[in-house]
């Protein structure tokens, strides 16, 4: 587990991304059991409420399930299912915007292009 770090998200949306980053990185494999809601709470020292609003946010979205009595597992097709959120995110924050920004600033597409090119280099 790493640190929470952004002061001005909500800790309950950190908990829920962290576990995502854990299922993307291969550490959270499908069916492997997360840390209990009392193991977050402990790790961060948050409200266990808190820690259980991040992990039901995530079976909410189908990522993970509960096996009762048992705790949270991650589910099957769970790294597929955050990959697409991700990039559809990834599009809505970050390419929306620069498009954006790139019409008001008079840069073509082919500009708009080159320049990302550009980091690759």
């Amino acid at each position: 587990m790493n640190t929470l770090t952004d002061d001005s998200r909500p800790i309950f949306l950190q908990i829920a991304e962290q576990i995502e980053d854990d299922i993307i990185k291969g550490g959270l494999p499908e069916e492997s059991q997360v840390p209990s809601t009392n193991q977050f709470a402990s790790f961060y020292q948050i409200n266990p409420a808190t820690a259980a609003k991040g992990v039901n946010l995530l079976v909410d979205q189908g990522i993970l399930y509960k096996k009762r009595g048992i705790g949270m597992f991650v589910t099957k097709g769970a790294r597929e299912i955050v990959m697409k959120k991700r990039r559809e995110q990834f599009y809505e924050q970050y390419v929306i915007k620069m498009k954006q920004e790139a019409e008001k600033l008079g840069i073509t597409a082919e500009e708009l292009k080159e320049m990302i090119m550009k980091g690759e280099e």
